[in-house]
């Protein structure tokens, strides 16, 4: 009886998304993400993240302004620089009205060689090699292979999660253009 009350306990816990349970799959392969979950409407955390030059970045520094904020697990995969141009080059303008921001866990000089390379220069990078402290706060922080979940993120002027997609198969890019239009909205843009 005791095994049963048990079972029904994590399985309560595992469907109250209470963070037991987070996964996202590599080509089917389950893995677990571990930190705090985020959510639509809360504000978002305060992390400080190295940029290109090393100069340490107040994510808080972002409002004001509408922010994007590409997360991906390296830059030096074919999905990751995918999903990095997107953002770059068919944001329709947001590059003008919003932040764009790429994090990933790579190191800051391997974020400069993959701008330089692929001649980006709307995008601010920042890594999260130092102690993962996003990858934590966010809830994007995978166990198995301590990299970062994809995910895009827009933040309201304010700070404020206004639109969340934590893709749940890694090999897949996540929807862009959903987020670019939320980002619109917010800042008045067409």
């Amino acid at each position: 009886m005791l095994h049963k009350t048990c079972l029904s306990l994590i399985i309560t816990l595992v469907f109250a998304g209470t963070g037991w349970g987070q996964t996202v799959t590599l080509r089917g392969k389950p893995l677990t993400l571990i930190g705090e979950k985020m959510r639509v409407g809360q504000t978002f955390p305060a992390v400080l993240l190295p940029d290109l030059s090393l100069n340490m970045i107040d994510l808080q520094s972002f409002k004001g302004k509408v922010t994007i904020l590409s997360v991906v697990p390296s830059l030096d995969t074919p999905t990751c620089e995918k999903q990095t141009h997107i953002l770059s080059e068919e944001n329709k303008g947001l590059d003008q009205t919003a932040n764009l921001v790429t994090i990933s866990r790579d190191l800051p000089f391997a974020q400069k060689r993959f701008a330089k390379e692929a001649n980006i220069h709307n995008i601010q990078f920042l890594s999260d090699y130092r102690e993962a402290e996003f990858g934590q706060s966010t809830g994007l922080l995978i166990e198995e292979t301590r990299l970062l979940s994809r995910a895009i993120i827009v933040l309201d002027p304010d700070g404020v999660i206004r639109y969340l997609e934590v893709v749940p198969e890694l090999a897949r890019l996540p929807e862009m253009e959903k987020a670019f239009e939320t980002a619109r909205s917010l800042s008045g843009s067409k």
